[in-house]
């Protein structure tokens, strides 16, 4: 980031704020150049700061006067090319600890998070997953690292498997609020945990841990996987816990499809993701926020690649969709880019699509509108307050893009939806199809609220 001028620190210079202080905390590096000599080795370290170890942000900054400072190519020490990362292995006794408690359960469950697609573990995860034959879960970040329509994916049933499951192998993921801090109702009481996570201090985060894996993702799942050659076991094809995680997705399944079948205008979800998930190409690159719309969009859009999911993660944080769009043009202009946004996650960054339209970038954008955040209605009131969480009833997003120069599409009747996606895909620029959906459309009922809290 840049900065003023170091020369006039404590002045009060142009813009001057204490940046490094406030990117620490959201960094695992952060520092000033105060010097245009040490750039190099100030470079150097960030870079093999944010990939070494766990993986994170960094941070640098660049004051006004360093920019523009002039020094001779012999005061300038180069740094050296960084080598990959080093992959820790962990013990062969915890292997075999790990893959002793995978055996000796009833109800095995595999979550797969993030931490596998960051460590390119994708072939050692699916090898895996084959040889055991255990169920899996993906992370929303996670999806992609093993197809999502894989048949051993329990997504479909995520619910019953995360609350029954008597052992868990958490795989790079966390025990955090996605994952419901592991605690019951949502978890078993009495969860045996096994944990593989290149942090030590993630190890035993809410829930104790059983067996504990320090240790690169892929170097890790690599020595399971070699071990497993001397074991002649995998999880039986034929259990109570397949029959019932295989009950439950069908159960959910038919609850959803009378939605989903609904031809009705204005829309609700489920239907349009019907046409979504059949249009999505299989390498596209897919950006969701939204409440409903990202949360609903994580079972109705599948990934079958790694590293092709961009949402709200971790922080669940609201107006990154956009952002997420344009970078993912920029580094994968061979990919399709499809961002499908709530009305309300796209407010918080839409002038982007000028971004898009200025660079033709041919990101694809469905807005699926329901005049709100989490709902909207009909018409707004005259005679008292607009609620606080309602947006314009049916507002033209696609206008906004027809301004730009981009293509703007608007969906009224569900019936046009899939020929709406086909002509955007065909538009060689950016495009916007605005969906709009039933202001009281909402998801099938849960038997739990969305954030955990405490008993």
């Amino acid at each position: 980031g840049g900065a003023s001028a170091v020369s006039q620190n404590g002045r009060g210079a142009f813009q001057e704020e204490s940046q490094v202080i406030s990117a620490t905390p959201l960094c695992k590096y952060a520092h000033a150049v105060e010097d245009a000599r040490r750039i190099a080795f100030y470079v150097e370290q960030a870079v093999r700061t944010s990939f070494y170890g766990r993986p994170g942000p960094v941070y640098l900054d660049m004051p006004d006067d360093i920019i523009t400072q002039e020094v001779d190519d012999d005061k300038i020490r180069m740094a050296a090319t960084i080598p990959d990362a080093p992959r820790p292995q962990v013990l062969e006794d915890d292997v075999e600890a790990a893959l002793a408690a995978l055996e000796s359960a009833e109800r095995p469950l595999v979550i797969v998070g993030k931490g596998m697609a960051w460590s390119r573990a994708e072939e050692e995860v699916r090898e895996f997953i084959e040889r055991t034959q255990l169920p899996f879960l993906a992370s929303p970040m996670g999806k992609g690292v093993v197809p999502d329509d894989h048949p051993l994916s329990v997504g479909a049933a995520r619910t019953l498997a995360l609350q029954q499951a008597d052992v868990v192998f958490l795989m790079g993921a966390r025990f955090n609020w996605i994952m419901h801090f592991g605690m019951s109702p949502r978890f078993s009481k009495d969860v045996r945990v096994i944990q593989l996570d290149a942090a030590a201090e993630e190890i035993g985060s809410n829930v104790p841990t059983e067996v504990a894996l320090v240790g690169d993702g892929k170097a890790v799942v690599g020595q399971l996987n070699k071990a497993l050659e001397n074991r002649q076991w995998f999880y039986p094809a034929e259990t109570d816990w397949r029959n019932a995680i295989a009950e439950k997705a069908a159960a959910n399944q038919e609850m959803v499809q009378p939605m989903a079948d609904d031809d009705s205008a204005p829309t609700n979800y489920y239907r349009a993701f019907k046409d979504i998930r059949d249009w999505l190409p299989d390498d596209a690159m897919i950006v969701s926020e939204g409440a409903n719309t990202m949360d609903i969009g994580r079972t109705q859009m599948p990934n079958n690649l790694p590293r092709s999911r961009l949402d709200a993660g971790s922080y669940g944080t609201m107006g990154v969709g956009m952002g997420f769009a344009v970078a993912a043009a920029v580094v994968h202009p061979d990919r399709p880019i499809v961002a499908v946004e709530g009305d309300s996650g796209f407010g918080f960054s839409g002038m982007e699509v000028e971004t898009m339209c200025r660079n033709n970038l041919p990101v694809k954008i469905v807005i699926l509108n329901n005049g709100g955040i989490g709902g909207g209605i009909d018409e707004l009131p005259t005679d008292k307050p607009i609620p606080p969480g309602v947006l314009t009833p049916r507002a033209r997003y696609d206008l906004m893009m027809e301004a730009f120069g981009g293509k703007g599409i608007l969906v009224e009747d569900p019936k046009d939806l899939k020929d709406a996606l086909d002509e955007a895909m065909a538009f060689e620029g950016p495009a916007i199809i605005n969906v709009l959906l039933d202001p009281k459309a909402g998801r099938k009922p849960q038997q739990f609220a969305w954030l955990t809290k405490e008993e």
